[in-house]
This record gives C-alpha cells, structure tokens and sequence, in this order.
C-alpha cells in the first residue's frame, strides 16, 4: 500500500509512504530494529519501521503516521516507511528488500525449510542433548519454546524479555530438575565454551568463570580480565531479575554448580547490580561450600567497585595488576558549581557509577535510582546530578539497545550541552560483538558539535578489547581526539569526572 499524503495532514507525515504486510517471514527484533536503523539513515526518508506486527509495534507505527489499514497477526512482518519522495520511498523499499534477502542467504541454502519451532529445530538436530537453545522471540512467545528446549535436555539462553517473572520461575525449575541451565530471560551476555552469544567481547580463553546478572558487567569483567591477560573459560549470564527475591538466585546457584564441575573453571567471579539480601546471602553460603574459589563483584555501597573485584581476583591468583588502558584527553580545570550528567547504555555500570558517586555528591537522580525518591521519571533533561540508563526497558521499547542505536543518548547530549547548566559529562561506550560497528564515527560528530556549544568536559569509559571488532585502540583515539577523556575502567572514568567536579569518591 502505498499513498501520498493528504492535503492538510501535519508536515511531520508530509511526503510519501508504503505500509505492507508479509506473511512467512521471520527475523529477531534485535536484526529488524538493525534494518530499520540502517534504511532510516538513507537521505529522503523520514520514517521507518520494520518489524513483527505486534500489538506494541502497531502502537508505534500508529504514532508514526504508518498504521497498516488491513487486519494484521503478530506472526506477519511489519515495514512501514515514510519517504520525501517516489524515489527515495523505492530506494528505501528495495534496501529493506536487500537487507532481508542478506538475513536469508546468511542461514544456509536456499533450498533448507527452516523450523518454526524449538521443539522442530531440536528433533531435526538430534544428537546427544549438548545443544545450548537461544530463544529471540517475543516475550509472549518465549516460555513455551524455553519449555520444549528443556523437554529435550537442552540448556538455553532466553534473550528476549518481556517474560512475567512467575513464568521465569517456573522454567528454572524445571531446568533444576532435567539437570540444565537458562540463562535468562532478558540475558544479553553469554560465551559457553568461547562461543560469544548476544552482546559479548572477544576475549582469550582462561581458568576464570563468570556468573553474571549483568551483562553489560559481565563485559566490563572480562574485557579487564583480558587486558591483564587472563582469560575466561565461560560468562554464564542468568538474568536481571534472577538475584531478586521472586526468583531467589536460581539460575545463579545452578551456574555456579557447573563451573565447578567444568574442568577448565579454576576461578568462579559472581557479578551483579545489588541484589535481595536474604538471595546475596543464601548465594555465598552455596558458593562457600564449592571446591572452585568464588569471589563476589557484587555491587553494593560497600562494594561499589568492579574494578576493584577484578584486581582482588588477580591478587588471588598471584598476578600482577596492570595500568588499564586510557587516553587522557585534553587538560581540563576543575569546573565550578558544575553537575555530573551520566548518559549510560549499560545498566550495571550506571549503577556503579552512581554508588561511587553518591558519597561525594550527594543524591543523583536516575530512572534506576539508587533509592526510590530519586526517580527520574520521564524527565530525561533534569537539572542537578542524573545519570540515565538508556538500555532500561523502559528506554528501549520498540527501539534498538542504545549499544546498538545511539539517538537517544545523542540527543540528550546536545541537550545537555544547550541547557547551559554547567555539567561534566559521563559516558559508557560497549564494543564487541552485536553492537554499533563504530559507535566513535556517530559520537565523534556529537561531541565535536556540543563542546563547541558549551564548554563541557566528557569522560567516557570505553568497555572492549583490541580483538573486538571495533578495536578498542580505534575508538579510544578516535574519541580522544574529540576532546574526550577515556579509561577502560569505568570506576577510573567516574572518579575522573568526580575529580573535574571537586569531588572525591
């Protein structure tokens, strides 16, 4: 369906546009919301959305202007597009078509049926059981497919969310039982046997396992670890949720029980945002009864630091710690009466930064706020102290992971720098596998622009190692030389900024 539009209708929707509808067709919404990223960015266009005809995503593309005018199924693929002109409405139609035909050819023949179902996949595979199940469906979806894979004897990383946390329970369980192990929901982190799953970083095999409810903390964790030369033998990721009292550690127990029966595991490291103290407590009373040594890099205000988890670790394990990487940007003078503004895209390391900052600043508000009277809300320009996490749920509803897709955050960087309320400026930037191929090359033009705007120090901690496919070298001299100060560490990175505020943690 394509129509022009209406005399009168509002210049936001001005233009041309094509809605469809496709049946048969499938794609991850982590790939959609990548093509719909990639077709937008082409000149002439204005909006687009390619996605599963989900009741939320026809909620988006109602708010867009681009609402299908047939009845629809979620199991129907979604692409809407607006677009100045003919040209460039068939330009971006034929990109999506490029882009599809691109997913298709990447999963084998032409001629193989591809499965509907877990349960179809898994007796097609046969074989011993060994197989890990990775499930990106909607949440509505998921559980049931998660089901059958642990019918079948396979462990599985359920990397969509949207799962009721009764559902999560009930799948854990009975992982418990048929001897498996669910990694998730809303798991994004994961390498089983050096096999990086979702958002992971390329790092070099080792004795040190990780059990993570956290993934972007898992990364932070590794990515250290690599740097000093250690590597990692598995990053078991077990979900957000699973060290909050609903779930009571399940995943995380289990986890911990097969990295010490995993021959190649010789050091156990439990990271997490803070967890229920009565799940933190049963969780070390197991780990202390295990032969493989657990050492936690739990966050809490008493240890607020992963950084510091991982130089203990190497402690322990007798190796030397090492300067972590930095490039420390241009001279900046301590800026009077500013405020810090933490646009994050990991969730784990706002928390840390918050838990190091806290002391010396005092309250920060958050839409994760350290403690609940100092929500945010949905007042992302605040004044004061803020840090936001950008890859919230909430933040990333019918949108890209803000690794993937960074529009929110630019915005509220030229936001930030156009409010004129002095500030310094506090990011992370996540490298590896599943995120922005080079975030540098659309944060450098943001950065430029905004500090030519204000005068606005910004201190990023860069989470990567050189083997990723960005590099983390590339980027950190990229940035650099957009006048930003960066650190490996995002412990170092936030008690930079805090000294450029006067403050110390």
């Amino acid at each position: 369906m394509t129509a022009s539009a209406p005399p009168g209708e509002p210049s936001a929707t001005a233009g041309v546009r094509s809605v469809a509808l496709r049946s048969g067709v499938y794609a991850d919404s982590v790939k959609l919301m990548q093509v719909s990223r990639d077709v937008a960015a082409a000149d002439g266009v204005s909006a687009v959305l390619v996605a599963m005809a989900t009741p939320l995503n026809l909620e988006l593309a109602a708010n867009m202007g681009l609402a299908p005018e047939e009845p629809t199924s979620p199991e129907q693929l979604l692409i809407a597009i607006r677009a100045d002109d003919d040209d460039a409405l068939a330009g971006a139609l034929a990109a999506v078509d490029a882009a599809l035909a691109a997913r298709e050819r990447s999963t084998g023949s032409a001629q193989a049926i591809p499965q509907r179902t877990i349960g179809a996949g898994l007796d097609e595979l046969g074989g011993d059981g060994s197989a890990l199940a990775i499930i990106s469906v909607p949440g509505q979806y998921a559980v049931a497919e998660a089901a059958d894979a642990i019918a079948a004897g396979r462990s599985v990383l359920v990397f969509s969310d949207g799962v009721p946390v009764e559902h999560e329970v009930a799948l854990k369980r009975a992982a418990h039982e048929a001897g498996v192990l669910v990694m998730g929901p809303d798991c994004g982190t994961a390498i089983v046997a050096g096999v990086a799953l979702g958002f992971a970083n390329v790092v070099r095999p080792g004795p040190v396992g990780l059990v993570a409810a956290s993934g972007t903390g898992a990364q932070q964790i590794s990515c250290l670890l690599d740097m000093a030369g250690v590597g990692v033998s598995h990053v078991l990721g077990v979900g957000g949720r699973d060290l909050k009292e609903e779930v009571g550690g399940l995943a995380t127990l289990d986890a911990l029980a097969a990295l010490d029966a995993d021959e190649a595991t010789e050091r156990i490291l439990l990271v997490s945002k803070p967890p229920a103290p009565s799940v933190a407590q049963a969780v070390e009373q197991f780990g202390n009864g295990l032969s493989v040594p657990v050492r936690s890099a739990v966050l809490s205000l008493e240890t607020p630091d992963l950084t510091a988890a991982v130089e203990g670790l190497l402690t322990d394990m007798g190796l030397d710690v090492p300067v972590w990487p930095s490039r420390p940007g241009p001279a900046e003078a301590v800026v009077p009466g500013a405020v810090l503004k933490g646009l994050y895209s990991g969730g784990t390391l706002a928390d840390e930064t918050m838990l190091l900052a806290a002391p010396a600043l005092g309250d920060i508000r958050s839409n994760t706020p350290l403690r609940p009277e100092l929500d945010l809300g949905t007042d992302l320009s605040a004044t004061g102290h803020v840090v936001i996490d950008f890859g919230d749920d909430a933040l990333t509803v019918g949108r890209a992971h803000p690794m993937i897709d960074p529009t929110l955050r630019l915005e509220a960087l030229a936001n930030v720098a156009a409010s004129g309320e002095p500030a310094v400026l506090l990011m992370d930037v996540v490298l590896g596998y599943g995120a922005d191929p080079d975030p540098a090359g659309a944060l450098v033009p943001a950065l430029t622009a905004a500090r030519a705007q204000a005068s606005l120090p910004v201190v990023i901690a860069l989470v990567g190692t050189e083997g990723d496919p960005q590099g983390w070298s590339r980027q950190a001299d990229a940035l650099a030389a957009a006048g930003a100060a960066v650190f490996a560490s995002n412990a170092a990175a936030t008690r930079y900024a805090l000294d450029l505020l006067g403050a110390s943690s």
